[in-house]
C-alpha cells in the first residue's frame, strides 16, 4: 500500500499560512503540482499514493476526479490572497501520479485551465503530464498540446522485456518510439524515464536500455536506481528469495554507464540523475523544487511549499473529495521549517546540482571539508576556488556522503 504521510502540527482547515509564508515571496517561483492517483495496474516496486479500481472499490471516481481538483485548485487561489501572498503566475505545473494521462485528456486540460484562470501562466511556461506509453494516442497528446501542455514524461522504464516484467510494467517497448513520434507531432518536449537495477537485469540488459532510448533523440532523461520500498510486492518477493536483492555496486557500475552513453549523445547531467538536451530542457519544475520555490500539491496525498512552510494533504481520494465538498482544507497536517532546517535542505538539494552549492552557505566545518573533497576526487577543484562545490562523476556516486560531510554533526 501506499507510504505512511509524515507527523506533523495540524493544518487549519481554511488553509490559511503563516505570515512567513508571504516574506520574499515576490522574489520566488510559484509552480503547481497535480496529483492523478490513479494507476491500470499497480508496480510491484511502487510506493506512491496510487490506486487502482480494485483497491478504490466504489469509494471514489475517476470521472468525478477533475471536478475534485479544480475545487481544490480555486480553495488554494483563495487561500493564498486571503494570506497575504502577492499574485504570481505559475512558472511550471507538473501532472504526476499515478497515471495522469488515465484521465481522459479532456480532464487534464479542464484542470490545467482552471489553474490559469486562476494564476495565469508566466511566458514560456513549463506544462508537464508523466504518461505511460499505453495510456496516451495521438489525439489525446495533440488535445493536450492544444491545452497548454508543453512537455510529456514518459515512463518507458526499460526497453527489457524480462526486465519490465519484474517491474509489472504494462506496455511492450516497440510502443515507445511510437508515442515519442506522436508527441513531437504534437509539437511537445519529450521526456524518458528509466530506472536501472532491476532484480535480474544485466550490464548489457541496462546498455541495450539507454541505446534503444537514446536512439528516439529524446530532448530529456531520467535515470534512477531502483529503491526497494518496505511493503511493497518487490520487497516481498526479495524477501522471500523469488527474485536477487539489490548491490549498490551494480548501482554504481549502472549509472557510470549512463553518465557514458548519455553525455555521448549530448545530453548534458544538470542533477544527479537527470539530463538533458540543451539547460532549456532541463525540468525546469523539478529544478523549483530542488530550490526551494513555491508550490501547491493538488490532489489526494500531494505535499505542498510555500515560504518554508510545507504541508500535505489526506492521502485517500475519498477523503479528499469529502473535505473539498465541504468546503475545508484537505491538508492531514504541516510544518514550519526554521532558518536552520531549510539551509540544511538547500544544501542536501543543491549539491546535486551541477550549478553546484554556494560554498559560503555551509557552517565553518562544512567549508573545513571541501579541501579534503577535493583530495578525494568528490569535488570539482576549479568550481571549489570559485566558491562553489560541483560533484565530479566519483561525487555523484556518493552524493548522500558528501552532503554528510558537508553537513555539522
Amino acid at each position: 500500500m501506499p507510504s505512511v504521510l509524515p507527523l506533523g502540527d495540524p493544518a487549519p482547515s481554511d488553509g490559511l499560512l503563516p505570515a512567513q509564508a508571504a516574506d520574499g515571496a515576490a522574489q520566488r517561483g510559484f509552480g503547481l503540482y497535480v496529483h492523478i492517483p490513479f494507476c491500470a495496474v499497480r508496480c510491484g516496486y511502487c510506493d506512491f499514493n496510487t490506486y487502482t479500481a480494485t483497491e478504490l472499490g466504489g469509494g471514489a471516481s475517476q470521472d468525478a476526479y477533475a471536478s475534485t481538483a479544480i475545487a481544490e485548485v480555486e480553495f488554494a487561489a483563495h487561500a493564498l490572497t486571503a494570506s497575504g501572498l502577492p499574485d504570481r503566475r505559475m512558472g511550471t505545473v507538473f501532472f504526476g501520479g499515478g497515471t495522469p494521462t488515465l484521465l481522459p485528456a479532456e480532464d487534464l486540460a479542464r484542470i490545467l485551465t482552471a489553474a490559469v484562470n486562476e494564476w495565469g501562466l508566466a511566458p514560456g511556461a513549463e506544462v508537464t503530464t508523466e504518461a505511460n506509453p499505453d495510456s496516451v494516442t495521438p489525439e489525446s497528446l495533440t488535445l493536450l498540446a492544444d491545452a497548454g501542455f508543453t512537455r510529456v514524461s514518459f515512463g518507458m522504464q526499460s526497453a527489457v522485456p524480462h526486465v519490465l516484467k519484474v517491474l509489472d510494467r504494462t506496455h511492450t517497448p516497440s510502443r515507445v518510439p511510437q508515442v515519442v513520434q506522436w508527441a513531437r507531432d504534437a509539437g511537445l518536449s519529450v521526456s524518458l524515464d528509466l530506472i536501472y537495477g532491476t532484480p535480474g537485469e544485466s550490464l548489457a540488459d541496462w546498455r541495450y536500455s539507454l541505446e534503444t532510448a537514446l536512439s528516439y533523440e529524446p530532448d530529456h532523461i531520467s535515470a534512477y536506481a531502483l529503491i526497494v520500498e518496505d511493503g511493497t510486492k518487490l520487497a516481498a518477493q526479495i524477501r522471500r528469495g523469488e527474485v536477487p536483492g539489490i548491490d549498490d555496486d551494480d548501482h554504481a557500475d549502472k549509472y557510470e554507464i549512463a553518465e557514458e552513453l548519455i553525455s555521448a549523445a549530448g545530453l548534458g547531467w544538470y542533477e544527479v540523475s537527470n539530463w538533458a538536451r540543451t539547460p532549456e530542457q532541463a525540468c525546469r519544475h523539478n529544478l523549483a523544487y530542488w530550490r526551494g520555490d513555491d508550490w501547491w500539491g493538488i490532489g489526494p496525498g500531494a505535499h505542498s511549499h510555500v515560504g518554508g512552510v510545507r504541508w500535505w494533504n489526506v492521502k485517500h481520494p475519498t477523503a479528499y473529495a469529502g473535505r473539498l465538498s465541504g468546503g475545508v482544507s484537505p491538508a492531514a497536517g504541516r510544518e514550519t521549517l526554521d532558518a536552520e532546517t531549510r539551509n540544511v535542505e538547500r544544501v542536501m538539494l543543491e549539491a546535486r546540482l551541477s550549478s553546484g552549492l554556494d560554498v559560503s552557505l555551509l557552517a565553518k566545518s562544512g567549508q573545513h571539508a571541501v579541501a579534503g573533497l577535493i583530495a578525494d576526487g568528490l569535488v570539482d577543484p576549479a568550481s571549489a576556488f570559485r566558491g562553489r562545490l560541483v560533484l565530479t562523476l566519483k561525487g555523484r556516486l556518493l552524493a548522500d556522503a558528501v552532503v554528510r560531510r558537508i553537513l555539522p554533526d
